[in-house]
């Protein structure tokens, strides 16, 4: 006989302190989220939700009676919800006893403000719960077919980021060139052409390709693959979509043979962009939301 588990993810009473789920929705496939995460959005008050959460995923799991608030950044075009402002409505809605999910993009921690957010909430003393997700790196290694540590290719995968120019020191470029590691890159489209001009600089071997997944796991998937050496001439100056994931090493030499999903004709967006209207009405909201 099997034993059933019992959630943990429970109503607060309506005149208590409420709770917070920090929940990651997956890198965009709506059926990439976890059971555990679609049934804290069933039983959420209120929905503080990412700007790369797919829209299929509300309307599929979030209850008609369910507050939806949208918390979107887009650094790169300079439109973003302030962190301070999303860790205010997370307090205001859980002191009215309410069960707030907030629902990140991939996975709940990997390159994401969570610890802002947790020590918001222990310093008001809020109950929370983390669920993980599936995060970009897994999810457009798997929908491009390059497994990242796969055998004879890469003993290790390292998760980095490079959206500014101070993130990384020259000695830990020279040690990037050089390791046989898998090098994911989040949040480094706008940067790629130094992420090249370091890594070739620092004498990368040439057998470790570079490869570009815009959009990964939705319909509008694109991956393009190249020698970092040969960068310049096929792909600098090509327009990413937003998100784009940079992947770097051996494996990506696997995407020719084990790709499954062709690429999209479309350059649509998957993921709504951030308004100026959106941001415009939390700024006005944000006295009243203050802690």
């Amino acid at each position: 006989m099997l034993l059933q588990h019992t959630s943990s993810v429970k109503k607060q009473p309506p005149n208590g302190t409420g709770k917070v789920i920090l929940a990651g929705a997956g890198p965009g496939d709506p059926d990439l989220i976890t059971v555990k995460a679609a049934d804290a959005l069933r039983k959420a008050d209120v929905v503080l939700a990412d700007r790369l959460v797919s829209d299929v995923i509300l309307h599929r799991y979030v209850t008609p009676a369910t507050e939806i608030v949208y918390v979107g950044k887009e650094c790169s075009k300079k439109r973003s919800v302030p962190q301070r402002t999303i860790n205010e409505l997370l307090v205001h809605y859980a002191l009215q006893g309410k069960l707030v999910v907030r629902l990140k993009g991939g996975d709940a921690s990997i390159f994401s403000n969570i610890l802002d957010e947790l020590q918001t909430l222990t310093r008001h003393s809020i109950s929370y719960e983390i669920i993980p997700g599936v995060t970009a790196a897994l999810g457009a290694a798997a929908y491009s077919g390059m497994p990242l540590t796969a055998r004879g290719y890469a003993t290790a995968v390292r998760f980095l980021t490079y959206y500014k120019s101070d993130v990384v020191t020259d000695a830990y470029w020279k040690e990037l060139a050089a390791t046989d590691d898998t090098l994911v890159f989040y949040m480094s489209s706008g940067t790629l052409d130094q992420v090249v001009q370091k890594l070739t600089q620092f004498g990368i071997a040439g057998e470790k390709q570079l490869a570009v997944v815009e959009q990964a796991t939705t319909c509008f998937q694109q991956v393009h693959t190249c020698s970092l050496y040969d960068y310049a001439t096929t792909l600098k100056g090509t327009a990413l979509a937003s998100p784009s994931l940079v992947v770097v090493g051996k494996v990506v030499a696997l995407h020719q043979q084990f790709r499954w999903l062709e690429n999209s004709n479309s350059r649509q967006l998957y993921f709504k962009p951030v308004t100026e209207e959106m941001i415009n009405v939390h700024q006005q909201n944000n006295l009243k939301h203050a802690i």
